[in-house]
């Protein structure tokens, strides 16, 4: 035909594992152009041969109509040598360089599968049905490109029928990779006590009961092991919370369907959007009729998620129970569980029964964690239907691998300019999470095609991902912790300029030797100017007053009121071990280990223990979970600070105790305690702007994971003419540390030219 040409049509981003080549073959099909579609390790190749007209249509179609669960970041489009094409053909996927393409996240079993397991003769009733537009990804991929025997469905033979879907094009199953049926798929087994059972309906029938009946039961999902048991059943949750050892961590849990969801919570649009995402994280929501009290222990929130695996859809059919507690099998801060044996042998002490499949997990992925504030989606641990989508960034970051912090750690690689985060992989405080760390690095490093060139870490010599990073044989940037949080915040916005930066968290040694984490600066990628800060205060047993709030109370008064607090006639001090008390005091004057912190999470810890709110810790900031959870949104007095060179709560102080000795309700003194701390972020942030003329404000830090506060300081800021950037799509906990921490790298790279 006159002016036909030959194009090259390279489209990179989130394009493999989500039928995205049948996609673009039936695009072209109603184009009518010819030529082929592969497979590459650094996305997707389409050669087509047709009018430049209808070519440049077809791109943009490649673009704007692309499968839900693809991301598409770029479509170049080049001509090359003519090629006279006679059909259009997906061709077989090469390797063509050390630069690869995104990986798909695990994604939920789409409405389609979920209706042909109700009509498909060879898949009724099949626990594993997947399809092009969904099922296991990230946790079955071993290597790219993303082709099934890369994958650890290899073993499994597809028989004739599955075959037949898999080589048609116009088949919702072409080229699906874990494709399978009844007949030639996984299988599920289920151990009680010793007895196997592998019958799929006596299975669910099993199962069912005993969750009825009070029993846990361990279950195999997409990235390990989960623990279930009935949610409205107090005994069985209170003896979960035991046997798992989690005293007062809320647990999540799953509900039968979104109607059903709307019983128990306050749900928006956003929020509703979210959960029945191809994603499903579990979302935090507001709770409106109480499950067993256990599940959230004194919070009026909890953690929802919705069914995304075809045997949860199975099991609530038998179970006729609106919802299960569905949470991390593992033992208190171990790695989720994903081998069979292991499952057998550990969780067997706290199950009933273990329903095992036998398809290897190869990537573990905890649940994803995720809030609605501001009608935003706010990511608090990303993992499954996450990761391990990149963030593309402007900076070449390319062979920096970025170790990240001691606690819900996340490490995170560089290849060209995509910062490529790994699953959450937790606190790194025992072997077994360590090892988990080295072996997610290890596979990220063969999936990825990374070799590191250099690496970064806290500057925290004692964290084990500092250790880590210092053994891998490459030279080593150390990064403060609180400008890596910045970092992290301005990556994900792609900013990369002189900002304000505001970073809050309980923990992170600064370069004057002290504890931060009340920090104000003035920064950029490179480096950080500390403006102010929180007032220093000693903190008496060093780590121990993370597990015991009431000390860092203590410290504030004797550092505001001097001794003479321990006379005052209030809860908090009449309830006081006072011969600790005095060892603690003359610890302070003596400073011995005491070290002096400017914490946002120890002040809020301190006013917790103050209020009696929460005067020892059973899990990882819950003083100041419980504080916000008294806070009243109606009302908007506060406390008086003090802000010169150091922002100071004394007389903060002075008006919480007048408040508990006239008896005051806790409720009204940890909303004007917070309405506080939010003032002192506008007055800081109105003195830098008027001194630097910035007006971007960057938040990042745990402390911003308190809803009360975000929502607040994003309103407050913006009506007072300032650019607000907080984090969405990464972590403002310490899991976000690592994205920072990269940037850092590859800047200091950039300006130096090394």
């Amino acid at each position: 035909m006159k002016n036909n040409e030959t194009y090259l049509i390279h489209v990179k981003g989130l394009v493999q594992g989500v039928g995205f080549r049948p996609f673009v073959y039936r695009l072209a099909h109603r184009f009518h152009l010819n030529g082929t579609v592969e497979n590459s390790n650094d996305g997707v190749f389409v050669r087509v041969t047709g009018n430049f007209k209808d070519i440049e249509i077809f791109a943009k179609a490649i673009e704007t109509e692309a499968p839900v669960a693809s991301n598409v970041d770029s479509v170049d489009v080049k001509k090359i040598d003519f090629e006279d094409f006679i059909d259009f053909k997906i061709v077989k996927s090469k390797n063509l360089s050390e630069a690869i393409t995104d990986i798909s996240p695990d994604i939920a079993v789409c409405d389609a599968c979920l209706d042909d397991m109700k009509t498909q003769p060879h898949r009724i009733e099949y626990p594993f049905i997947n399809c092009t537009n969904c099922g296991p990804r990230f946790s079955i991929i071993k290597d790219l490109p993303y082709d099934r025997e890369k994958t650890t469905m290899a073993p499994f033979v597809m028989c004739d029928a599955c075959r037949s879907e898999y080589e048609d094009v116009l088949d919702r199953r072409f080229h699906a990779q874990p494709v399978a049926c009844n007949t030639c798929g996984p299988v599920y087994k289920l151990d009680i006590s010793g007895e196997k059972i592998d019958d799929l309906p006596e299975i669910l029938k099993n199962i069912s009961l005993l969750i009825k009946r009070g029993e846990i039961v361990a279950v195999k999902g997409v990235g390990g092991f989960q623990i279930a048991c009935d949610a409205q059943n107090e005994e069985t949750v209170k003896r979960l919370r035991k046997l798992k050892s989690r005293e007062g961590k809320p647990f999540a849990v799953m509900f039968s369907g979104l109607d059903v969801l709307r019983r128990f919570a306050y749900i928006n649009d956003v929020e509703e959007k979210s959960l029945t995402s191809w994603r499903r994280p579990i979302l935090i929501l507001k709770e409106k009729e109480k499950l067993a009290p256990s599940i959230s222990v004194g919070f009026d929130t909890i953690g929802a998620m919705l069914p995304y695996m075809p045997f949860h859809y199975q099991l609530f059919e038998h179970l006729d129970l609106p919802a299960i507690v569905l949470t991390s099998g593992n033992i208190s801060d171990e790695p989720i569980v994903i081998e069979n044996e292991e499952a057998l042998e550990k969780l067997s002490g706290i199950a009933g029964a273990v329903l095992t499949y036998n398809r290897e997990i190869y990537n573990r992925t905890d649940d994803s964690v995720a809030m609605v504030v501001n009608n935003r989606e706010r990511i608090i641990r990303r993992s499954r239907g996450y990761s391990p989508e990149p963030v593309n960034l402007e900076l070449n970051v390319d062979g920096i691998f970025a170790a990240g912090a001691e606690l819900v750690n996340c490490f995170c690689i560089g290849k060209g300019n995509q910062a490529i985060m790994s699953q959450h992989i937790g606190d790194l405080k025992n072997l077994e999470t360590l090892e988990f760390y080295s072996e997610a690095f290890g596979r990220f490093k063969k999936l990825f095609r990374f070799e590191p060139s250099v690496a970064v870490c806290d500057m925290h010599p004692d964290y084990l991902s500092s250790r880590f990073a210092n053994d891998i044989g490459v030279p080593v940037i150390e990064v403060q912790h609180h400008h890596a949080h910045i970092a992290s915040c301005m990556a994900e916005y792609g900013l990369d300029e002189k900002v304000i930066g505001v970073s809050f968290d309980g923990t992170g040694l600064g370069d004057d030797g002290n504890i931060w984490g009340g920090e104000f600066f003035v920064c950029d990628l490179a480096d950080y100017e500390r403006y102010t800060h929180f007032d220093y205060v000693p903190l008496p047993g060093g780590d121990t007053v993370t597990k015991e709030p009431w000390r860092t109370a203590v410290s504030y008064l004797y550092k505001y009121i001097g001794k003479e607090f321990l006379n005052l006639q209030i809860p908090f001090v009449e309830e006081l071990d006072f011969s600790k008390a005095e060892v603690m005091l003359q610890a302070i004057d003596k400073k011995i280990n005491c070290p002096l912190s400017s914490s946002a999470g120890r002040l809020f810890d301190a006013v917790a223990a103050l209020t009696g709110v929460c005067g020892v810790s059973k899990f990882h900031a819950e003083a100041p979970m419980r504080l916000e959870s008294v806070v009243d949104y109606r009302m908007h007095h506060a406390y008086p600070f003090d802000f010169g060179d150091t922002v100071s709560f004394g007389n903060t102080m002075f008006d919480i105790v007048d408040d508990l000795l006239y008896g005051e309700s806790v409720s009204e003194i940890s909303t004007k305690f917070h309405n506080t701390v939010i003032n002192s972020i506008l007055a800081v942030v109105s003195q830098m702007r008027k001194e630097t003329g910035l007006d971007k404000v960057v938040f990042s830090g745990g402390t911003f994971q308190n809803r009360y506060i975000l929502s607040n300081v994003e309103t407050i800021l913006t009506l007072e003419g300032f650019k607000v950037y907080t984090q969405s799509r990464i972590p403002s906990n310490d899991a976000g540390i690592a994205l920072g921490q990269l940037v850092i790298a590859a800047k200091r790279r950039e300006i130096e030219e090394w």
